[in-house]
């Protein structure tokens, strides 16, 4: 149990991805403070993790909100103590569609929650950790953080502005420390697959590749949730700054893990011209 006894905070944990992290994170050893803004399906990962014999605190919190973020971690303190880890999870797609014709108060509510809410939850939590010299940040990516992704201009913004966060926040708390890394989780069949399936054509060629996922099934979340148990346990130790995959990586190996820690520019956002990283097969 590679996190017995610590405490891990996930936002966006009623269901989908976040759930899958909340319920490996208990697993092995976590006592975990789920926070969603829905709070019926918070109630159904908190009932889990009980069935399971684990100790949850739900939390409904819009993490968009300054209030609702420093009531929640406040609670979370009161009642377990020091967090020691914190799972930026909580996102939201829309708009999807052409940005020229996109609503500009979804695009704000976009980066509002995705984004600044990120920002926020980090910095109520991160004062703690600066002050006791430990602590994981883990904050979920992809989406357009590596490449264009038409159609989802706001989505693809925000999360690539999260990898960036995390590169700039690994090199300010290093001395501390506090390890800061964002994952991919890969393309699994979430809330928002539905939501490109009902945004038909104006999402482009990605209704496509949604139909395609829908019909044979996308990755299974648990891979995201097994690397966040990693990257969140003293097994990581060292490892900070990086962008990796939770499909595509091969970071249950030890030469992987070497290089992560070694290499500055492996696994981020770099412009690299004239110079070429290995890449892996698919």
């Amino acid at each position: 149990m590679i996190l017995k006894g610590k405490v891990v905070l996930i936002t966006g944990a009623g269901r989908g991805i976040g759930r899958a992290i909340a319920l490996e994170c208990s697993a092995e050893g976590a006592k975990v403070v789920l926070l969603d803004r829905l709070g019926s399906e918070l109630e159904e990962t908190s009932r889990q993790i009980s069935a399971m014999g684990g100790e949850p605190l739900a939390v409904t919190c819009d993490i968009a909100s300054a209030d609702n973020v420093s009531h929640a971690v406040s609670l979370a303190r009161s009642t377990f103590g020091f967090i020691e880890v914190l799972v930026n999870n909580a996102g939201i797609q829309p708009p999807i569609g052409a940005f020229a014709e996109a609503d500009m108060d979804q695009w704000k509510r976009n980066i509002e929650i995705n984004l600044i809410g990120t920002v926020l939850m980090t910095r109520e939590i991160v004062v703690d950790m600066v002050a006791r010299k430990k602590g994981k940040i883990i904050s979920l990516a992809g989406g357009g953080a590596t490449s264009a992704r038409p159609n989802f201009s706001a989505y693809a913004v925000s999360k690539t502005a999260i990898v960036r966060l995390t590169e700039t926040l690994a090199a300010e708390l290093k001395e501390y420390n506090i390890d800061v890394n964002a994952i991919s989780p890969g393309a699994v069949n979430t809330k928002m697959l539905d939501e490109v399936l009902l945004a038909g054509t104006l999402a482009g060629n990605e209704a496509i590749d949604a139909e395609k996922r829908r019909d044979v099934g996308g990755d299974d979340p648990r891979l995201a949730a097994e690397l966040v148990s990693f990257l969140a346990s003293d097994k990581s130790d060292g490892i900070t700054g990086k962008l990796i995959s939770a499909k595509w990586d091969p970071w249950r190996e030890a030469s992987f893990q070497t290089r992560l820690r070694s290499d500055a520019d492996f696994a981020t956002l770099r412009r690299i011209d004239d110079k070429y990283f290995e890449k892996r097969e698919a």
